[in-house]
């Protein structure tokens, strides 16, 4: 570029319209950049100015004792106007000392014109030529966002990227990659990269939680300013890109910085998906793992490759996600449509995965994900990072393609030694299964409790029977009567026998409640809260929820109002 994007002080002083003009002050701000020109002859202008701008005026309306002069002044720097250009004659004859130390104590350039001079020319001639390099600093950075875009096309594209972007603002680029080696252009010593890479750990945390598409961060850095860049997609940050300016960063420098950002990201991500296609064909192995076809260590070291035994020794949990709705999402969309909708899912999972230091091997049947979530850190509690990147999942609202999903997902407990993947499979399913009860959208296998046991008792007549022994003659009473001894009974008993807590969880006054005690007691018998009793009974209930889960459902304030 043969030209520069900013239009300064400086730059304005060498129109033909300020040749007679004078700086009075604050000279070392000559390099300020100027965004507009004004007119002002009001004291009151707050809400009338943004910054940056060059204040023409006579002094007309602001006063013309010392004191109100100031003021004015002071009001302009605040507001980050760019200089102060006085007309001399009926308001100001000169300018007083007062003024002229302010402007130099602020790098605050004051500007006088000696006679008359016409504003309007001034704000025509400044404002057509900012307008003008506007109009060529858009054009600039159209061909080098086409350029980004070009090379990311071609080989190594993200480094011929940020190359350029170098070159295009002439600052220095660090590239920091969340997996991989830093990055800088230019090249610097390792003496050099030591405190910059010091700089980025000081603010890691902060930027953590700044979305890709989110705009640059600025921090100071001795006398250098550098601007920090999330680079990622899918809600998922990969990189970052660190300017560092020998100035203030300019709109320019920062538009630039978006592009080289987005057009990486693109990179990646195109990348990512390529990845992903081939993981998805070569894990067509992982359905025989989890339906118990693979036992032979020896084929799996053959499926898994040389990192086997490093593998297998890795803890891991069987997550089953299930797509809640696929009929709806299927509805309005194609089967090529779907089979992208699950596809893209799958490769958001692996990367919210990766981030919680899960490696997830990942199959796909009809609307269910099996993920194998090997956790590759285990010296951190590897539920807590599994729960949170499934919660992270379950959240995704702001990706157009998923945000209509409604996901339910089960987990088996913690095992160790793939080729017991198929019973982990298995818990996973039960947890799945065990939706209706809970309610919950995500249940860990080691959270049904009781129902561990139920699940292997239901084979048609165990739990059945069972339910009738402790049971029978309330159910017996609610179907005949359209009661609800049985949903009293459970709140009560889970409450630990509050008759309180029970009343207030059911919507119904104390003496309905009384009521119906009175009644569960004279169907059960007297002795009904006994221990040995009551542990079975409460056993039951959880039987008869898990076989209808409809029959507990709790009422709300609304329906007890009605």
């Amino acid at each position: 570029m043969d030209w520069e994007l900013v239009f300064t002080i400086r730059d304005a002083l060498k129109r033909p319209l300020f040749a007679e003009s004078e700086v009075v002050g604050g000279r070392n701000g000559m390099n300020r950049a100027i965004r507009w020109v004004h007119v002002l002859e009001s004291a009151s202008f707050e809400s009338l100015i943004h910054g940056e701008e060059m204040i023409l005026t006579t002094g007309m309306g602001i006063g013309m004792d010392l004191p109100s002069s100031l003021a004015f002044m002071q009001n302009l720097i605040d507001k980050n106007a760019a200089c102060l250009c006085i007309e001399l004659g009926t308001y100001f004859n000169a300018v007083p000392q007062e003024m002229v130390q302010l402007a130099n104590s602020h790098n605050f350039p004051l500007i006088i014109f000696p006679r008359t001079v016409r504003f309007v020319d001034i704000t025509l001639d400044l404002h057509s030529l900012i307008i003008n390099r506007h109009h060529r600093m858009l054009q600039e950075l159209e061909s080098i966002s086409r350029e980004f875009h070009r090379l990311t096309l071609t080989s190594q594209g993200t480094l011929k990227v940020l190359q350029l972007l170098c070159k295009s603002t002439r600052t220095q680029i660090v590239y920091m990659q969340l997996q991989g080696k830093p990055l800088f252009f230019p090249a610097l010593s390792p003496e050099e990269q030591s405190p910059l890479l010091s700089f980025f750990t000081s603010y890691s945390e902060e930027m953590d939680g700044v979305q890709p598409d989110a705009a640059p961060i600025f921090r100071e850095y001795g006398s250098r300013t550098i601007a920090m860049k999330p680079v990622g997609a899918l809600d998922q940050t990969w990189a970052y890109i660190l300017m560092v300016c020998n100035h203030k960063p300019q709109e320019f420098d920062c538009m630039l910085l978006d592009s080289a950002s987005l057009s990486i990201a693109q990179e990646l991500l195109r990348t990512r998906y390529m990845e992903e296609r081939k993981l998805f064909s070569e894990n067509l192995w992982v359905e025989e793992l989890i339906n118990g076809r693979i036992e032979d260590d020896n084929r799996l070291k053959s499926l898994i490759g040389p990192d086997f035994n490093a593998v297998n020794e890795l803890p891991y949990r069987v997550c089953l996600i299930e797509i809640e709705n696929p009929r709806d999402v299927k509805w309005n969309s194609s089967e090529h449509e779907w089979e992208s909708i699950t596809f893209h899912l799958s490769l958001i999972l692996r990367s919210i995965f990766e981030k919680y230091s899960l490696r997830p091997l990942i199959t796909l049947k009809n609307n269910r994900l099996t993920v194998i979530a090997l956790d590759i850190q285990s010296k951190l509690p590897g539920k807590l990072r599994l729960q949170q990147a499934l919660d992270s999942l379950q959240h995704i609202r702001s990706d157009e393609k998923l945000k209509d999903l409604q996901l339910v997902i089960g987990v088996s407990k913690s095992h160790k030694g793939l080729k017991h993947a198929h019973a982990g499979y298995q818990e996973a399913v039960q947890a799945l299964s065990l939706y209706t009860c809970y309610q919950k959208s995500l249940l860990f296998y080691e959270e049904l409790g009781v129902f561990q046991l139920l699940l292997s008792l239901n084979d048609g007549s165990t739990l059945q029977n069972f339910i009738r022994s402790y049971l029978g003659p309330l159910i017996d009473h609610d179907q005949s009567k359209g009661s609800e001894l049985l949903l009293t009974l459970r709140v009560y008993l889970d409450h630990d026998g509050s008759k309180q807590i029970a009343a207030r969880n059911l919507f119904i006054v104390r003496q309905s409640l009384y009521y119906r005690l009175d009644k569960i007691t004279e169907l059960l018998g007297e002795d009904f809260m006994l221990p040995e009793n009551r542990i079975s009974i409460q056993v039951a209930l959880r039987a008869y929820q898990f076989l209808y889960p409809e029959k507990f459902a709790m009422p709300s304030s609304r329906s007890a109002q009605l």
